[in-house]
């Protein structure tokens, strides 16, 4: 193998609105960390948001940040105490990396760790960049005829896998997706790999409504031509992707009895919730922050073609194309995914 360079381009967020590619060194792994050479990261819709606001919510960019967080890439070093991940492996980073010893993490809620160090979350850098260290229990080995871009996308088809399970979708399940943007149309095919008996999905465009009925759902709604509650549509189970107030609090209205909504779409601070609705018909809700344990069953939905992840992916972009990455369904309704390749 060539030797490494000690310096590398990142992608760096200086200020809101201010992306520049910079000159960084190379890091070095820990103990226990390999160094990936990055092949694919995909925009996520906090990307945009940091560069836009310059926060997310609580977490705010108070200096120099590498964003990106859904990335694959390729091996090629390891510290001193790792043993398996030769050089040369590809890989899919599950971007977070928890302590590991406060109660969440000792109850396998790991997800909820207070102390988690996750890509492009202030303080810590990204993927925007051409390496990257992570702790090896954090880089899951790919199938070979898995796409780079595929192997990126593992990190939102495990929110998905995750807002299933939290919602216990089930054979027989029928569910609603309400929003049909990336994290929608992977929550859509979940549930039909899940078993789902029918899977409904909300849009307001045209263009997300066709892919996700060529993808998953057995029926669509354009809720920007007619109301959701005129649909007379009773799900089991309600994934709120859109993270739209007035859609969540729509669809929480049409559940059946004993339903269970899950919203994953971060949207508005505060949700006007039917509360009767809620209580005649013990309604369970809850959210969702992320992940935990998810990686292996994503891998294996992808490999065996359950879920297909190549098909979001609809613009393309180098390093020193990243603003225009986050900025790509603003401009362009068809799209869905963009993809930043460091290496091009």
């Amino acid at each position: 193998m060539n030797e490494l360079p000690t310096s590398m381009r990142a992608s760096v967020l200086r200020a809101v609105g201010d992306i520049a590619v910079e000159d960084r060194l190379v890091p070095e792994p820990g103990p226990h960390e390999v160094l990936v050479r990055v092949s694919a990261v995909g925009t996520c819709g906090s990307d945009t948001h940091y560069y836009e606001h310059g926060r997310v919510g609580g977490f705010v960019v108070r200096e120099p940040l590498i964003l990106g967080h859904e990335a694959s890439g390729t091996v090629v070093a390891r510290g001193s105490e790792v043993t398996g991940h030769a050089p040369g492996t590809r890989v899919s980073l599950e971007p977070g990396v928890p302590c590991g010893s406060c109660h969440e993490c000792r109850s396998g809620r790991y997800n909820l760790c207070p102390d988690v160090r996750f890509f492009a979350t202030p303080p810590i850098d990204g993927a925007f960049c051409e390496y990257v260290t992570l702790h090896e229990q954090f880089a899951y080995p790919v199938p070979e005829d898995m796409s780079d871009e595929a192997a990126a996308l593992v990190e939102p088809l495990s929110v998905a896998v995750w807002a299933c399970r939290k919602a216990r979708v089930s054979p027989g399940s029928r569910v609603l997706v309400t929003g049909a943007g990336p994290v929608g149309l992977l929550a859509a095919q979940t549930a039909r790999a899940f078993g789902a008996t029918e899977v409904v999905t909300t849009d307001v465009s045209e263009h997300r409504l066709r892919m996700a009925a060529e993808l998953a759902a057995a029926d669509t709604i354009d809720v920007g031509e007619r109301g959701l509650t005129e649909s007379g549509y009773e799900p089991d189970v309600l994934l709120e992707c859109s993270g739209n107030t007035k859609a969540g609090a729509e669809a929480v209205g049409t559940l059946a009895r004993a339903g269970r909504g899950v919203f994953v779409g971060l949207g508005g601070d505060e949700l006007p919730i039917p509360l009767a609705h809620v209580q005649t018909r013990e309604i369970e809700l809850t959210g969702t922050f992320r992940y935990a344990n998810t990686w292996p069953s994503a891998i294996a939905l992808a490999a065996s073609g359950a879920v297909e992840l190549d098909r979001l992916v609809t613009h393309r972009f180098g390093l020193d194309r990243v603003p225009e990455a986050l900025t790509a369904s603003a401009r362009d309704e068809t799209a869905v995914k963009s993809v930043v390749r460091p290496q091009e």
